[in-house]
């Protein structure tokens, strides 16, 4: 894969990998990053057997970041996103819009957001009003999504929308064709295709250092407690396992091959006697085929203990991620023959914060013009095989895509 300077600079500056690995950012349209002329970089003092160091940065200044509304104040936004902009180099909170502004205020006074700049969900268009936003982050539960994708592209600001990207794939193409009409951009929030373990698997892949792909692995899976809580209500969340952490198997396994399922067989479990399960499913499992012969055996669940890895194997080598799927702490190996001997390689690739790279890369596009990783078109593939997932299970029959 080729790759231009500044999209290697762009998105893993700093990730060094070991080996013949070295992780690969994505091919930008843009010549140049945000304030470029100002970068840094230090001569290199150690010998050729060390990693060579990369100063951080280019940042942005303050007065030049992308300003985001945060829309939705639960643990994600609270516990990951927020804290996120610390090590973001182009994006800054300078918004809120929560349904308990007391609440916000509290986290309006930690990040340094003005008290006027705190929305409530019925004056949410006064965004419009706000000159520093730039950008809508929507971190919602998923059966809101629709609605303040709408609504937020009618205020002419660009959105970026957690995953999944709706319930439906119905109402995904309204939103993707909402944001197209009010000239805005959509992204939908997956953030493990801007970090760097899967950046490196990725590159793993597309220079064939795997051979052919023949094969794909996958587990995502916790254990759900509070049988209050929205996702397990079908109305809110679309569905169980599957649309919340199965998802992410299925993207893997899309975006890691780079290749579109063109079949699917699948089963789904929900118990009757418990409570957490009354709406949703409590796990499913479910394969892919690939025009190319690749298979993807995945399965999720809301009821086993965290599992999380996927495994890709093919025609000369393999490599897993285990964790995979993590917020922290992925760790990526893979294997091959090297002369008489196996050769098992663990590239040394420095963890960056995913949140911020996912919302640098969303004001990246802002900034420059250029058309998000992730579109609303993405996560309009995903819900079509979820789609297609549930009529398997409910069917008992392979369905064709």
């Amino acid at each position: 894969m080729t790759l231009v300077a500044s999209s290697r600079r762009s998105f893993l500056r700093s990730a060094a990998v070991a080996g013949a690995v070295a992780t690969a950012g994505f091919a930008q349209q843009s010549e140049r990053r945000p304030n470029e002329e100002n970068e840094v970089q230090l001569s290199q003092i150690h010998g050729p057997s060390e990693q060579k160091e990369s100063t951080p940065g280019p940042f942005l200044p303050e007065d030049r970041r992308v300003g985001f509304a945060i829309v939705g104040l639960g643990r994600l936004s609270l516990n990951q996103i927020l804290p996120a902009f610390g090590s973001s180099e182009y994006s800054k909170p300078v918004a809120l819009v929560s349904g308990d502004r007391a609440k916000a205020a509290k986290i309006a006074a930690q990040y340094g957001i003005n008290g006027s700049a705190i929305y409530g969900y019925a004056n949410y268009e006064e965004l419009a009003k706000n000159p520093e936003v730039k950008a809508i982050y929507i971190v919602l539960p998923n059966g809101m999504h629709e609605e303040y994708v709408v609504r937020g592209a009618k205020t002419g600001k660009h959105i970026l929308c957690e995953k999944p990207m709706a319930t439906s794939s119905k109402e995904a193409e309204h939103m993707i064709t909402a944001c197209k009409q009010a000239k805005v951009k959509l992204m939908i929030a997956y953030r493990q295709q801007y970090e760097p373990h899967n950046r490196a698997l990725r590159q793993l892949v597309t220079e064939g250092k795997l051979g052919e792909l023949r094969g794909f692995v996958s587990s995502n899976s916790q254990q759900e407690g509070d049988p209050a809580q929205w996702r397990l209500k079908r109305s809110l969340s679309g569905g169980g396992c599957l649309p919340d952490v199965g998802l992410y198997c299925l993207n893997a396994a899309r975006f890691l091959s780079g290749e579109e399922p063109s079949e699917v067989m699948a089963q789904t479990w929900q118990p009757k006697d418990d409570l957490r399960f009354v709406e949703v499913e409590a796990s499913c499992s479910f394969s892919l085929r690939f025009p190319s012969g690749y298979t993807a055996t995945c399965t999720t669940s809301y009821d086993v203990h965290k599992s999380q890895f996927l495994r890709m194997e093919g025609t000369s080598a393999w490599a897993e991620m285990s964790p995979a799927f993590a917020y922290h702490g992925n760790k990526l190996k893979w294997s091959h023959l090297d002369g008489e001997h196996e050769n098992e390689i663990a590239p040394q690739i420095e963890e960056k914060d995913q949140f911020a790279l996912e919302m640098d890369h969303f004001a990246e596009c802002i900034l420059e013009g250029i058309e998000p990783k992730t579109p609303g078109e993405e996560g309009l593939r995903d819900h079509r095989v979820m789609e297609a997932i549930y009529e398997s299970a409910r069917t008992g029959k392979r369905v064709k895509l």
